[in-house]
């Protein structure tokens, strides 16, 4: 069975799109993922880039802070992003950019298997709805929302959210951000007890 490891080590020598050669760092992604949750943002920025490793900006440390406010560790979970190369200046990905790399966010999937897919602004969402059929129409629309799939042999839940970049933009959205964590660590804490679905 495929391991995050094998993919890792395929992402670090890919050249399927130009963007391998504009990044300085490759970043396939970190965490264990073995709390049964995966966050899935765009794409790495400039810092991300710099360090390959995703959510290290200041988006980061609001990721990082609010885990840690619910109880998780960035090592319990996985966070990866849909390009695992950085688009010039940070510009939105090319349609042509997510259809070379989302290939491996799909083995990244299969090999957790997770019960929770946290998907962090429109981008994300976008390409995990298209991925599990689901119907996507803004984020503004669907964030904050918890939709359930069949994959795995099991539920398995969907809950899209603004990127954390959006919410240092818009301090009005923290209060909102902040609940939904919330919701997102009572559960994670139901799930490590009896790692069955969660209770949405």
């Amino acid at each position: 069975m495929e391991t995050l490891e094998d993919i890792r080590k395929e992402i670090l020598n890919c050249k399927k799109c130009p963007l391998h050669l504009t990044k300085k760092n490759y970043v396939p992604g970190s965490g264990s993922g073995k709390s049964g949750i995966v966050f899935v943002g765009e794409a790495p920025g400039r810092e991300e880039d710099l360090r390959g490793e995703p959510f290290v900006g200041s988006a980061g440390k609001l990721l990082t802070e609010l885990l840690s406010s619910v109880g998780l560790t960035r090592e319990e979970v996985f966070i990866c992003n849909v390009l695992k190369c950085r688009p010039p200046n940070n510009r939105d990905p090319l349609p042509e950019e997510v259809e070379a790399c989302g290939s491996y966010l799909v083995r990244q999937l299969n090999a957790l298997k997770p019960d929770l897919i946290v998907c962090l602004g429109r981008h994300s969402a976008s390409y995990i709805f298209s991925l599990f059929g689901l119907n996507f129409s803004s984020i503004t629309k669907v964030c904050g929302r918890v939709f359930e799939v069949e994959e795995w042999d099991k539920k398995v839940k969907i809950f899209p959210l603004y990127h954390p970049a959006a919410v240092l933009y818009r301090v009005q959205l923290r209060e909102e951000y902040e609940r939904q964590f919330r919701l997102i660590g009572e559960l994670c804490g139901k799930e490590r007890k009896q790692r069955t679905l969660f209770d949405f």
